[in-house]
């Protein structure tokens, strides 16, 4: 009967823990939707509340392929920000020589934040500050040159 009891009791257990996780899991979820929300309002408001131009095309920013770099962990990491109907459609990083290539791997998961944001301003990758800090400052860097 005991370990009938303490099977239940270390069943109870994992299944909390279990639920505590998922419950973690989607509340980071819904701090980062809130947070790339957050981030395209302030886009918004800081280049006024029209979403064209004098020129009639969409988006924030004026069209073409603009060049950034900032410090990352091991150096200086460099990114290209292509600009399409005034949104950001693509970055690249063109140079991160002396960066750690695992972390960089796991900072460049920051780049879909902020297209889907189109802003830099998201949060940082954990487990890669730095290289993630870097792109995104990097990516500012190139989008202040993309400013209408």
């Amino acid at each position: 009967m005991q370990q009938f009891w303490i099977r239940l009791v270390s069943l109870l257990i994992i299944a909390g823990s279990i639920m505590g996780y998922n419950f973690t899991v989607e509340k980071r979820k819904q701090d980062d939707k809130i947070a790339q929300m957050t981030a395209e309002i302030e886009t918004l408001k800081a280049r006024g509340t029209s979403t064209t131009s004098d020129n009639g095309s969409a988006g924030a920013y004026t069209d073409g392929t603009y060049e950034g770099s900032a410090d990352g962990f091991g150096g200086n990491v460099s990114v290209e920000v292509e600009i399409s109907d005034g949104a950001i459609t693509q970055i690249n990083v063109t140079d991160a020589a002396k960066e750690d290539g695992a972390y960089l791997t796991m900072a460049e998961d920051i780049i879909p934040a902020i297209i889907s944001a189109q802003s830099a301003e998201v949060d940082t990758i954990s487990g890669a500050t730095f290289s993630s800090t870097a792109i995104k400052n990097a990516t500012k860097e190139a989008l202040e040159k993309a400013v209408k």
